[in-house]
């Protein structure tokens, strides 16, 4: 072989090798995607505790769109769904009505690539975010589509709580069970049982009756809007008097700015409310991009904040969500307008707001008939420990003679 043949084949096995390593490295490069970081933790998250003795906090979660390098994309339009955790089918939450439904849904527009917000959690369980990335100058970045899950653990102390109920239930002291059946009693004649024993078999009879009442009752009459209306103006609560809300107009004008607040003026729970804010530049008649746009949403039976979020309003000057309001007490939305941090129009800031009544709902009668059984369980447990305790007593008794 002559020596310009193997120079030209050298070149050639060359070409090819940096070819093919290109698209290994092409390959092997990691596409765009979305970060999720929470604080606390998720190994600190608890989920809401109703009538708390502590101020509870929602929990931040900050959503960033990164490149295959790592590295923060820019003007990214985001759009988020906040999914519940699936109903469970015996160990139900506290607000079973939540399980499995939409709690937040909202677009953002991310200058920097980042989402904030604040999201109170109802219950525990493993939540789901379905994110959505998609460039807002076009073809700057393939769009990103990702469902990122974090898993929230139940209260330790419920567990405490139901065990210690479970053992009352069972052990009988009190309201009696296995204690009162176990004891050594006289059966007087034509009787079957201790006189104790057929009070504890007949009040436990007594409740499963109330129960099943109550159970038919409350599933037929659940509470209407007007009366639950009626019931935050009455206070809500026979324990503690809850100040009236400032009332804050839907609509106003400031410093050549107006921004108006509509949507949903009730809601119910389950049900994702839908809310808007739209912000006009009343000089040139043209929507306002370059204010900053700060959302809270309060409770105002015990002033919590069920969700937060700061950023800017889209080219159309506006800001939709859709949000769940999973305590059936009216709650408070509040949007300030405020500068942007070294923009050219300063102004001083304003707001606007809307009380929203939440409607509350009975829970399914699946989880009322699932709790009857629950209850009913740990006294019949009771009651065969109960007559299991009387069969080995008189062999304790002869075994200490």
């Amino acid at each position: 072989m002559s020596k310009f043949k193997f120079s030209v084949l050298i070149s050639a096995a060359c070409l090819m090798g940096i070819f093919f390593y290109g698209l290994v490295g092409v390959s092997q490069s990691s596409p765009p995607s979305v970060r999720l970081t929470t604080m606390p933790s998720v190994q600190q998250i608890m989920p809401f505790e109703a009538e708390a003795t502590s101020p509870q906090t929602p929990v931040q979660l900050t959503l960033q769109a990164v490149d295959g390098a790592g590295h923060a994309l820019e003007n990214v339009n985001l759009h988020l769904q906040i999914l519940t955790p699936n109903p469970t089918p015996w160990l139900t939450t506290d607000f079973p009505m939540v399980e499995g439904t939409e709690l937040l849904e909202m677009t953002a527009i991310a200058p920097q690539g980042i989402l904030t917000l604040q999201q109170m959690l109802p219950i525990r369980g493993t939540y789901q975010l379905r994110v959505q990335a998609t460039p807002i100058v076009p073809h700057a970045f393939t769009p990103i589509a990702q469902t990122l899950t974090f898993s929230v653990s139940e209260n330790w102390v419920k567990y405490r709580n139901f065990a210690i109920l479970a053992v009352s239930f069972i052990d009988g002291r009190p309201p009696g069970g296995a204690g009162v059946i176990g004891e050594r009693s006289a059966i007087q004649p034509g009787a079957i049982a201790p006189q104790s024993v057929r009070l504890l078999l007949s009040g436990a009879i007594v409740v499963a009756i109330a129960a099943l009442l109550w159970i038919n009752i409350s599933a037929e009459l659940a509470p209407s809007p007007h009366s639950m209306a009626m019931s935050h103006d009455m206070g809500m609560s026979h324990d503690m008097e809850v100040p009236p809300a400032v009332e804050i107009p839907t609509q106003a004008r400031s410093q050549g700015w107006e921004m108006h607040l509509s949507g949903d003026s009730h809601a119910r729970v389950g049900q994702p409310a839908h809310l808007q804010v739209q912000v006009m530049d009343t000089q040139t008649h043209q929507p306002a991009t370059d204010v900053l746009l700060r959302i809270t949403t309060t409770q105002l039976e015990n002033h919590w904040i069920a969700f937060a979020y700061e950023g800017i309003p889209d080219p159309q000057g506006q800001f939709v969500w859709q949000q769940q309001f999973f305590d059936g007490a009216a709650h408070q939305v509040t949007v300030e307008a405020a500068p942007q941090v070294g923009a050219e129009r300063q102004f001083r800031p304003f707001q606007v707001g809307q009380i929203l009544e939440v409607e509350g709902v009975a829970p399914p009668l699946r989880v009322r008939i699932i709790t009857l059984i629950y209850l009913t369980t740990l006294v019949g447990l009771g009651v065969l420990l109960g007559f299991q305790l009387r069969r080995w007593q008189p062999g304790l008794s002869s075994a200490q003679q």
